[in-house]
This record gives C-alpha cells, sequence and structure tokens, in this order.
C-alpha cells in the first residue's frame, strides 16, 4: 500500500526556516516553500532562510516560485531544494521541463497548478521530463476537475492544516499532502499526532513503525531494555539510558525519545523539562535482541552537566593516528585557526594570513594547476601530494572566510 506523505507547507518569511524544521522534526516527511517575494531583495532573503532550513531539515525540501530561467532552478537546488516547482501559468514551461530535466536530473523538476489549463497540459509536460504537480486545492475542485489519468508522475495536493481538509485531500487520488502552515495561527501542526489521526481514520502515512512487539525483546532483571544514544549525523554516543514497556510505546507514537527514569520511577520525556528533545531517526536491535541503539537528532546538551555527550571523562587512551577523514580534516583545519588566533613566529600558516587573501587565492590558484601537472604523471604518489598540498591552502582560505569543514559536508550532503 502506498503510503501518503505529508509535507508543511510555508509562504517564506523570516521565521519559517525554523518553522518548517521544526516540523520536520515533529513528523513531517518534507517542506515545501512558496516563494512569493516582490523584489530582488525579498528573493534573496528567501534563498537565505531557504539555506538556513537545508542544513537544520534533513528532509527533502520543494521550492520555488520565482523561476523565470533555467538558473533560477539552479539557484534553488544549490540553496539545498531537492526539487523545484515551475509557475503554472508561466509561458514556456514545455523547453523549461525540457532544459531543467535534463540538465539537473527528472526527479528534480515539478509544477504548481493553479488553473484547470495547467491540469490539462500535465500528460504533455510529463512527456519533456515533469517529475510531479503541486496542485492549489484552494483555486482548483479537483473533485470536480481531476488531474489527467494519463499523467502518471508525482502529485502533492494543497491542504489547510485543520486535520478534517487534511483527511479529505489524503483520500483523494495522490501521493501526498502540503499542509499549509499559515504565520500568525494558533501553533504549528504536530505531524506525529495528524500522522496517527489519519492511521486511525484508515489512511496509510509513513511512521515510526516495527514489526518488533515487546514481547519478543530481551530486558533485563528490572524489566528494562537498555538504550544506547547515537547522534545520527556525526555517529557520537550521547548517552545510555532504559526504556519499559510505554516508553517504548510512546517513543514510536511520538518520534521523541521517551525513557524510564530508574531513580525517579517514571516515565521520562528527554527534553521536556531542558528543551533539549531527542527525535527519532533510527532504532536498532542488536543481535541479541537486550540492547537498542537509537540515532537521533539532538537539541541542545544530551548530558544533564550540559556537556553535548556524557562520555567526557576519558580515563585511558592511547596514542595514534586518526583514520577518521572527517576528523583529520578537522585536526587540520583547527590547527590552522589556532595559528590564525595565535601566531607563531615562522610559521608558513601565519605568512599566509599576514599577506592577505590575496596571497592566499594566488596559492591555491598555484597548487590547482600542480595537481592538472601531477595528474599527467604516472606515479600516483606525487598526485596525493599536489591533493594534499592543495586541501592545506584550502583550509587556510576557509579559515580566513570563515567557512567550516561542517558548512562545506552540509552543502554536497544537500547537493
Amino acid at each position: 500500500m502506498n503510503k501518503k506523505k505529508l509535507y508543511a507547507g510555508y509562504l517564506m518569511n523570516e521565521t519559517a526556516a525554523s518553522r518548517a524544521a521544526k516540523a520536520v522534526l515533529t513528523g513531517a516527511d518534507g517542506v515545501f516553500l512558496l516563494d512569493r517575494s516582490a523584489d530582488d531583495a525579498g528573493h534573496d532573503a528567501f534563498m537565505g532562510q531557504a539555506r538556513i532550513l537545508a542544513r537544520q531539515a534533513d528532509a527533502p525540501i520543494l521550492s520555488g516560485g520565482r523561476v523565470k530561467r533555467l538558473e533560477d532552478v539552479k539557484k534553488y537546488l544549490y540553496a539545498g531544494s531537492t526539487g523545484v516547482f515551475l509557475d503554472g501559468s508561466s509561458e514556456g514551461n514545455t523547453a523549461m521541463v525540457r532544459e531543467a530535466s535534463d540538465r539537473f536530473g527528472k526527479d528534480r523538476i515539478w509544477l504548481y497548478a493553479d488553473d484547470a489549463e495547467t491540469l490539462r497540459l500535465l500528460p504533455e509536460l510529463a512527456g519533456e521530463g515533469l517529475f510531479g504537480a503541486v496542485i492549489d486545492t484552494e483555486k482548483i475542485d479537483i473533485e470536480k476537475t481531476p488531474v489527467p489519468e494519463a499523467f502518471q508522475g508525482e502529485v502533492m495536493l494543497t491542504s489547510p492544516a485543520d486535520p478534517e481538509a487534511v483527511l479529505k485531500r489524503c483520500r483523494l487520488s495522490c501521493s501526498g499532502v502540503v499542509v499549509l502552515q499559515h504565520e500568525g495561527t494558533a501553533g504549528e501542526t504536530d505531524f506525529m499526532a495528524l500522522k496517527a489521526q489519519l492511521t486511525e481514520a484508515g489512511v496509510a502515512v509513513a511512521r515510526l513503525e516495527t514489526d518488533i512487539t515487546w514481547d519478543q525483546i530481551k530486558k533485563d532483571a528490572a524489566g528494562l531494555l537498555t538504550v544506547v544514544v547515537q547522534d545520527y549525523r556525526t555517529n557520537d554516543v550521547l548517552m545510555v539510558a532504559w526504556m519499559n514497556e510505554e516508553a517504548f510505546r510512546k517513543t514510536l507514537e511520538t518520534g521523541r525519545m521517551t525513557y524510564w527514569s530508574r531513580s525517579r520511577k517514571e516515565l521520562w520525556l528527554k527534553g521536556e523539562t531542558s528543551g533539549h528533545f531527542q527525535f527519532v531517526k533510527s532504532l536498532t536491535l542488536d543481535c541479541d535482541s537486550d540492547t537498542l541503539l537509537a540515532k537521533v537528532f539532538q537539541v541542545g546538551a544530551a548530558c544533564h552537566t550540559g556537556s553535548r555527550s556524557c562520555f567526557f571523562n576519558r580515563i585511558a587512551a592511547r596514542e595514534g593516528s586518526h583514520k577518521n577523514p572527517h576528523q583529520v580534516f578537522e585536526d587540520v583545519y583547527n590547527v590552522i585557526l589556532d595559528r590564525k588566533a595565535h601566531p607563531k613566529e615562522g610559521s608558513y600558516t601565519n605568512y599566509l594570513f599576514d599577506k592577505g587573501i590575496d596571497k592566499i587565492l594566488k596559492k591555491v590558484g598555484e597548487e590547482a594547476t600542480e595537481i592538472v601537472i601531477a595528474a599527467k604523471n604516472p606515479d600516483p604518489e606525487e598526485v596525493k601530494y599536489e591533493i594534499s598540498d592543495f586541501l592545506y591552502h584550502v583550509m587556510v582560505l576557509m579559515a580566513e572566510r570563515g567557512v567550516t569543514w561542517d558548512d562545506i559536508t552540509q552543502e554536497l550532503a544537500n547537493r
């Protein structure tokens, strides 16, 4: 059975990025961003908010509203969108769909349809590479004017945040619903709660579900399950806690890590007091079915001391070189930052900083050329050396301009 997707829909403003990120954490399957800016300044502000959202929310982002040329599609994609929708009323959509799908991929291009004529054109545009359509149900009565059967692409229907309206849209033929979130309304949609309501009404939606029952899990003598909690992005171990059956069920229902406090003898929703919630990304049992590995999005600190992780008291260690590539890059980058903050006489890094941005850029260009020359030679060792030299100079440039490896890796992940 195909499960309906629920996207949180926003008219972008200065608060939409944080609101949309929260919607993803509370169960939204994706985010729909409509750019209705009146001028270039407003459009640039939209792009800035979209980039912030892409860093905060690990979910598909569908955006558009000011696509007039192919370059506009690229801007939305580079801001972190996984899909871009064209305005259904725009002329030249046929050529734009063809060119955009050829250049950026046939799963990236959508259409925003707000009139019956646009619906009629969907099969033709699908032949040019259109992947899906978002139907504005405030302007189109989808029951009276249905999507042509010949169109086999994805169809998302807009809907007010009212649960009954969402349920009505979900029962129509589509792959999902954009639940519109309006500024100034009382509260935001809790998508996990909405999905529970839809499930009860017989609508299949994406939820945290498992075929494993509590009885199949091995508990300790007190009837509790040990839970090891990891940051889903870094794999850092954050904490260890315990669950009883009710905590296990609540975690699945709400998408927020809920435990049993052995000291207080009560259910414990992590973050209920501090605001440092843990949102579930995955739950995995070990080979003996007696320990649960929870990968989470951690808000703030996991430890009651204020530390990100509870594991900070190192009691023994052996020296050795780091093999984790990200850690190696971070270590070198941190040395460069330290040189910038605490200059050291005779340091080549400080020489570059002293000479300024033009010198740093000149060295980056020279090292890039050295890679090209080395790649023409048969010895791979020379290429390794030149690439390493290039990366060092790029890191000096990053430190000079305030760019971090987290910024870079997030940007690559968004693409």
